[in-house]
């Protein structure tokens, strides 16, 4: 392939993610519908549940602060990625990986879509048995999985989730997966810092507002996991819900950072 071709198949490329940004930031009826008066659900939802979202937004804050128990080993995603390379280096891996093709990384990152979908599947299912009393238990593990795609995603694409400003741009994947219309387009305005490479003070001053930032993660509980409460046919419920949100968090982590990691290419190119 050409340098020409490169910069029409790159430019092509970022050109649909464009797009997909466009189409994000129209909600469907339903999806507008199910934003329900969250202040009649905290009513309906119990207290040691409340609790259980509030233990898990501090766990997010102790994430972007420093990773929190949230981090994952990068060693196996080296070998992954690398395959060809024996032992590959911690200092020159993500080199190594930035100057992968495309779609060498697109294969890697659907893959763990599929997998870390599948893990949260059968997850919602085994915590839907119990309806209302296991819930609080998959809240907390749903995050899990969810920062762990992510992170992997992130170092598919070439870049260190064990950076402090990575920790915020996942954790704005998080937030762009389940806000509103209104939100998507204050967060695509957020991330486009990163797209550029120019993310500046008042993005990483965010730090300080990772509270309000994750009260729309919340909230995206509200009703889908109110269908879980129901013992038994939470097992159902359980594992739809857990398996769509899975598959949207993975889906904007891919195309955001593959959206970085284009214009990157675009812009070695072009030198």
């Amino acid at each position: 392939m050409t340098n020409t071709e490169d910069l029409q198949y790159l430019n092509a490329e970022l050109r649909l993610i464009e797009q997909w940004e466009k189409e994000q930031k129209d909600l469907f009826f339903w999806e507008k519908l199910g934003r329900l008066p969250f202040v009649i659900l905290d009513r309906l939802t119990p207290k040691f549940i409340q609790d259980k979202i509030g233990v898990v937004l501090d766990e997010l804050g102790s994430y972007v602060q420093s990773g929190g128990r949230y981090l994952i080993s990068k060693e196996q995603m080296y070998r992954r990625m690398l395959p060809d390379v024996e032992d590959p280096d911690a200092d020159t891996a993500f080199e190594q990986i930035a100057q992968l093709p495309l779609g060498r990384m697109d294969e890697i990152a659907q893959s763990i879509s599929r997998s870390s979908s599948n893990t949260a599947t059968v997850q919602g299912a085994t915590t839907g048995i119990g309806g209302l009393f296991t819930l609080a238990i998959d809240i907390p593990l749903l995050l899990g999985i969810s920062i762990k795609a992510l992170q992997e995603i992130a170092i598919s694409y070439g870049y260190d989730p064990s950076e402090k400003s990575e920790r915020i741009f996942i954790v704005k994947c998080l937030q762009f997966s389940s806000s509103d219309i209104v939100g998507k387009k204050a967060i695509l305005e957020d991330l486009a810092a990163f797209h550029t490479g120019e993310q500046s003070k008042q993005v990483l001053s965010q730090l300080q507002g990772w509270r309000e930032v994750m009260l729309s993660y919340r909230d995206n509980f509200g009703w889908k996991k109110l269908f879980q409460m129901i013992p038994i046919a939470g097992i159902l419920f359980g594992a739809y819900l857990n398996r769509s949100t899975l598959q949207d968090v993975t889906e904007t982590g891919r195309i955001m950072y593959r959206k970085r990691r284009i214009i990157q290419k675009l812009s070695l190119a072009r030198e």
